[in-house]
């Protein structure tokens, strides 16, 4: 594999802190640069977070309607197989169609 060196300066204590972090999630600080380089280019987009991040008023509001559509029970339930979808989808046109 090909590789090429990138030179970066960063504070010793911020290095350090990041190795740890990546060791503890069973990865190398190298592979973890490379997934972020890999998604800069994917994403062509730069995105620093925080676990203090605050959710969006769009976010707020598509929680509370999805709380209304289950307590009025407007929401499709779990299978635990394929068929029983398939089964639940076509009652649910046919439904649909008798009511138009």
């Amino acid at each position: 594999m090909n590789t090429s060196v990138v030179n970066v300066k960063v504070n010793p204590q911020v290095k350090k802190e990041a190795q740890a972090v990546a060791e503890d999630l069973g990865l190398t600080l190298s592979t973890l640069i490379n997934g972020y380089l890999k998604q800069l280019i994917r994403n062509k987009t730069v995105v620093f977070s925080s676990l203090e991040e605050a959710p969006t008023d769009y976010l707020l509001e598509s929680l509370r309607e999805s709380r209304e559509d289950i307590k009025a029970n407007r929401v499709s339930p779990t299978f635990s197989n394929a068929d029983d979808a398939v089964d639940w989808l076509n009652n649910s046109k046919k439904k649909y169609e008798s009511q138009v």
